[in-house]
């Protein structure tokens, strides 16, 4: 198949290596042009805009920051909707982590050209990225879900439908707090055995194959220990989905108050010029107060 794909940074890149290495043909773009230089020399066709894509091919695929990203990209001058035909049966999958509500209103705009669409958010970040086993959720109407399930399943290890148009980014949404407070809870644990004279490396070792192990622990204690905060996900973008998930919950009358002071934490981390580490960087937080640093 060939797959129209828009935004090829950190996330976008590896997913397009995995659809290649899957035999698909892809025509990328990203306002970037080292970025589209990077995946032609993977083996894609790069092209010169977001209408450039939707033009050459029937499924396209947006990955990108955040909602006014994603607007742009579909429905700004030379965007999506201007490449596209009406009622010509073209699919979107947006699998940038957006607001639900902003996901509702792009959904609105394509099927008033007869663009059908999914919300399509992933977990994971840039390993899983690379390694092609992405969790997907994903919102939208079943026949659209099942036409392009394995194209989805080509970047990922498991895909659901979640529900209706913007329930991807609503559970994705739910991902982000737990697993902001998954890693705030282990750097307050592992600052308190650190300052308490406990190697962490053997705390690691006793508590990983208990309820206390998580997914998140196994990824993040290994590159704080390291001292290792290279980007898989930013603490900018982790910023950006709380914040959402803060406006979700205020329009939903849902309380998140873990949530809000996750945020804080976050945010004071941007403010001293960490906005572009990893999320494990909430660690550095937790050294501050403690005065110590955990490394093993």
């Amino acid at each position: 198949m060939k797959i129209g794909f828009i935004g090829l940074g950190i996330m976008g890149l590896p997913m397009v290596k995995n659809l290649l290495k899957a035999g698909h043909d892809v025509v990328a773009f990203d306002i970037v042009k080292a970025n589209v230089d990077a995946a032609v020399s993977a083996g894609a066709v790069g092209a010169g805009s977001s209408k450039e894509v939707a033009a050459a091919c029937k499924l396209i695929i947006t990955m990108l920051p955040n909602g006014p990203e994603v607007k742009e990209a579909v429905t700004g001058t030379n965007g999506i909707l201007d490449g596209v035909l009406s009622n010509s049966g073209k699919i979107l999958v947006d699998m940038s982590s957006i607001a639900p509500e902003v996901a509702k209103e792009i959904h609105g705009l394509c099927a008033a050209k007869g663009v059908k669409m999914l919300d399509a958010p992933v977990s994971g970040g840039e390993p899983k990225a690379i390694e092609g086993t992405l969790s997907i959720m994903a919102g939208g109407e079943q026949s659209v879900f099942d036409e392009v399930r394995e194209v989805l399943l080509c970047m990922g290890a498991s895909c659901v439908l979640c529900g209706e148009i913007g329930a991807g980014n609503i559970v994705k949404l739910a991902n982000q707090i737990i697993v902001a407070v998954n890693i705030a809870a282990v750097s307050e644990a592992f600052a308190l055995s650190t300052k308490a004279g406990v190697e962490p490396a053997k705390v690691f070792s006793a508590i990983r194959g208990g309820l206390a192990g998580s997914t998140v622990m196994e990824a993040k204690i290994p590159m704080i220990m390291a001292g290792n905060f290279k980007p898989g996900f930013k603490v900018d973008l982790h910023i950006k989905d709380l914040q959402n998930a803060l406006d979700t919950g205020e329009s939903n009358t849902s309380p998140l108050p873990l949530t809000e002071k996750i945020l804080d934490v976050l945010r004071g981390l941007s403010a001293e010029g960490f906005g572009q580490n990893d999320h494990s960087a909430i660690a550095k937080y937790y050294e501050q107060l403690a005065k110590t640093e955990i490394r093993g």
